[in-house]
């Protein structure tokens, strides 16, 4: 089972989630998988001691023009959805943009002069971290100036195959990584704060997942900030609040030194326990 942990926005506390159900489910003797989908900047591995057992470099093929070849006729330029290509036909100058270049191979296959030939790019790594026996983080980090991280994201979770449970600590926003990490997932969990930017980004993410069928309820984190919006909110809609986390110096200090708070308060850990017994438990069962 693929368990998404989201919101609309940085900063709600998505990886706090994350590493907290991670450890809880290291504590019940769970096969788990924590996959770090912030390709753009993962934290997940600082939270917990463990060892590197492997690296894979992510690449895509990129085009290469021949100008000797080209006819600049600009089919190329005309196939590539991504603006990818500038092309000056004029004065007979065309450049592959390759930070913006996707890899789809449609600039190719516009070309029938045989100018185009490809070349790899590099992307990011993904790098799988040994945690315990049955545990394990897999990180996707994504190569600084590539445009975006999907295909990082996307070999990520690859990696993660058939483990029986896998947690995607997904990046902020609603925009393609959120898409293609939650777009794997059989449950989803928003974490959302309760304030006005918590809730406008709510409803964005909400509506996102009813696109996409997906099953989901929420985290409220930072509970007592700000006002009761929010829950009138998710009782309207009928979602299904899942959890509060209180608005405490002592969860932001422990979490701001990269330990895990469900370490320190066992009641806490009894809370995610709970929470994410009863959402594997109505999809089946998971546990060795």
């Amino acid at each position: 089972m693929k368990i998404a942990i989201a919101s609309g926005k940085g900063g709600t506390g998505k990886t706090l989630v994350s590493t907290n159900l991670f450890y809880t489910l290291m504590q019940q003797d769970y096969e788990v998988t924590l996959v770090d989908c912030d390709a753009e900047e993962p934290n997940a591995q600082a939270f917990f001691s463990g060892f590197r057992i492997k690296s894979k470099r992510i690449t895509q093929q990129v085009p290469v023009i021949n100008t000797d070849l080209c006819t600049y006729c600009g089919k190329c330029y005309d196939y590539c959805n991504y603006n990818a290509i500038f092309f000056l036909r004029t004065r007979k100058i065309i450049h592959v943009m390759e930070e913006l270049c996707h890899g789809c191979g449609a600039c190719s296959i516009a070309c029938t002069k045989g100018a185009i030939t490809e070349k790899e790019d590099e992307l990011g790594t993904v790098n799988t971290y040994s945690i315990s026996k049955f545990s394990k983080i897999i990180e996707s980090r994504m190569k600084v100036g590539v445009y975006t991280p999907v295909n990082v994201i996307k070999a990520a979770i690859k990696e993660a195959g058939q483990c029986p449970v896998v947690i995607l600590d997904s990046p902020p926003g609603t925009s393609c990584p959120f898409i293609q990490t939650v777009s794997q997932a059989d449950f989803v969990i928003l974490v959302t704060e309760p304030t006005p930017f918590g809730l406008s980004d709510l409803k964005q993410s909400v509506d996102t997942l009813k696109t996409l069928s997906k099953k989901y309820g929420v985290i409220i984190n930072k509970a007592g900030l700000g006002n009761r919006d929010v829950y009138n909110y998710l009782e309207t809609e009928k979602i299904a609040l899942l959890m509060e986390i209180p608005f405490d110096k002592e969860v932001a200090s422990i979490y701001s030194k990269g330990e895990i708070y469900s370490i320190f308060n066992r009641d806490w850990q009894k809370k995610f326990k709970e929470m994410v017994d009863k959402i594997i438990n109505n999809n089946g069962d998971s546990r060795n």
